[in-house]
């Protein structure tokens, strides 16, 4: 739950974030973005911490089995199996009243024992083709695991670590054959956890499949006593039918007399009804002719004032076109007496230009003539141009020659002989002209010598790996 569950949480959450801002840009709220990040690399963090203790628990507890002497129980995992042949017993001699039935829930738990079976063996067949130790003895096969458990997955570059940590301790073995015993350890620690996953699977299965069964069966004894219920029930129902049909027929024949009266009644009521609607329409007929006889005289009212309202209209409209006329006369003769005036004061608005334009250029040319006559004339020296002032002499008279050659800055650093004088160089450039600076030898001899001053305790790391 640990593990799992802050993960369930973390995934759920950034679910629902990534719908809130389908529709938003994603730079809307950086800050919150930024809290996101940091919650997914804490649960990383997390979940790396609970990897570590987990493992080493695991080989804790490995370590414990080993010194116990219960090695030996360690790759028999499927004997604490139940036999996945059984068949269990509440289905074996179960009271069922259908065989057919009873048949399949069997047949389903041997086809579930059969698929399961395939699956250990095949995991067991892998597993017998390397032993426990993957092919080393018990000493150097511990040693690995150890030296393995001290490189967790927080440190950065584990793998590179450890493997040159074993390459030390096995110097009689080569990387090679360290990776190849790695490999064969991962794919022995996988295949025991698929054979324990699978063992869980089929007891997980095995249980529903029972639950099942079990249910399934109690509805059909349920089913069966129904029926049985039924067939008991089915002659009693017979009577009461019989009973029932005689009060029918009964029944039918008082309500076909019903009807029959109710028919003479209703014929009866029927011929009433028509002299009666053939009166009211006699009536109606007279109404309708005098309302016939009023709307023809309200129609004929109706068109007079429209020919009175329509020879108003016609006379207000020739008035009105009259006007119409006299006053777009009068507009157009406007608009040409503004057409005019607008000539005009363009015209005087041009000559004002032109005359503006000539004094310009009278001014202009008065000017050019004062600046002739106060221009100095210069003959071109560029050696003169060119050469440093008096002023700038003066100033510059007492600095010295050398200090244009003085470097821009000083530099602090070591120098040559320092550097070869610290023993570890000359060792170094002895062992890589010698072709062995690579080599376990050159390691070995760099790890002893000691520089020429010791170091700073502010230089020293704390890191202990």
């Amino acid at each position: 739950m640990a593990t799992v569950q802050p993960v369930h949480q973390l995934t759920d959450d950034l679910r629902f974030r990534l719908g809130e801002v389908q529709h938003q840009q994603l730079t809307a709220h950086p800050s919150n973005w930024e809290h996101v990040i940091q919650q997914i690399n804490f649960v990383k963090d997390q979940q790396d911490d609970i990897t570590a203790q987990l493992q080493a628990e695991y080989l804790a507890l490995e370590g414990e089995i080993i010194g116990l002497g219960l090695d030996k129980y360690l790759t028999s995992t499927s004997d604490n199996l139940v036999n996945i042949e059984n068949i269990p017993e509440e289905v074996l001699n179960s009271d069922c009243p259908y065989p057919e039935l009873k048949d399949s829930l069997i047949q389903a738990f041997h086809f579930l024992s059969e698929r399961y079976q395939r699956r250990l063996q095949n995991l067991q067949g892998q597993l017998q083709t390397t032993d426990r130790f993957c092919g080393w003895c018990a000493d150097d096969h511990q040693r690995f695991l150890s030296t393995l458990s001290q490189y967790t997955y927080d440190i950065p570059n584990h793998r590179a670590l450890y493997m040159d940590m074993m390459q030390r301790l096995f110097q009689d073995k080569t990387r090679q054959e360290l990776v190849e015993h790695e490999r064969v350890w991962d794919r022995l620690r996988f295949t025991q956890a698929q054979l324990r996953v699978v063992t869980q699977q089929f007891q997980r299965d095995q249980e529903e499949l029972l639950a099942r069964a079990l249910f399934t069966l109690q509805e059909a004894r349920q089913a069966h006593q129904e029926e049985l219920e039924c067939h008991r029930g089915h002659q009693h129902q017979q009577d009461i039918c019989s009973h029932l049909r005689e009060k029918l027929q009964q029944w039918r024949a008082q309500q076909e007399e019903v009807a029959r009266l109710e028919a003479a009644i209703a014929s009866r009521q029927q011929e009433e009804e028509e002299a009666r609607r053939k009166r009211e329409q006699e009536k109606e007929a007279a109404v309708r002719s005098q309302h016939k006889e009023k709307v023809r005289q309200f129609y004929l009212q109706q068109q007079k004032r429209r020919q009175k309202l329509e020879a108003g209209d016609q006379e207000r409209l020739a008035n009105l076109r009259s006007v119409m006329e006299e006053q777009a006369r009068r507009d157009k003769e406007r608009i040409l007496f503004r057409a005019d005036m607008l000539q005009r004061r363009r015209e005087e608005r041009e000559a004002q230009e032109l005359e503006w334009q000539r004094e310009e250029e009278e001014k202009q040319n008065r000017l050019e003539v004062l600046r002739n006559q106060v221009r100095v004339v210069a003959e071109a020296d560029p050696e003169r141009m060119m050469a440093d002032t008096e002023a700038w002499k003066g100033r510059h008279v007492t600095v010295e020659e050398f200090e244009l050659q003085r470097p821009l800055y000083s530099i602090n650093t070591y120098t040559d002989t320092q550097i070869v004088s610290d023993p570890r160089v000359r060792v170094e450039q002895a062992l890589r002209d010698a072709g062995l600076q690579h080599s376990q030898y050159a390691k070995e001899v760099l790890s002893v010598i000691s520089p020429p001053k010791p170091p700073r305790r502010d230089t020293k790391s704390t890191l202990k790996f």
